[in-house]
């Protein structure tokens, strides 16, 4: 494979790697400062795993089902 090719394909996984973690701690941020009043569903705690054992669809299960605003 061509080592330009290769160096690009290694850019691209490492941007969205990146991409991936930022959403993550997004996510964790917003649900530590959130009032107990802001959050549905499930308790904190229990969004906070589920953020972190579905990486990233626990994150936007977060923001779409588990905030009020």
């Amino acid at each position: 494979m061509n080592p330009v090719a290769v160096a690009l394909i290694a850019l691209v996984i490492a941007v969205a790697v990146v991409a991936v973690i930022r959403f993550e701690v997004f996510c964790l941020t917003d649900l530590a400062r959130a009032e107990d009043c802001e959050l549905r569903y499930l308790s904190r705690w229990a969004w906070a795993a589920v953020c972190l054992l579905s990486i990233p669809i626990g994150g936007i299960l977060y923001l779409y089902y588990g905030r009020t605003r």
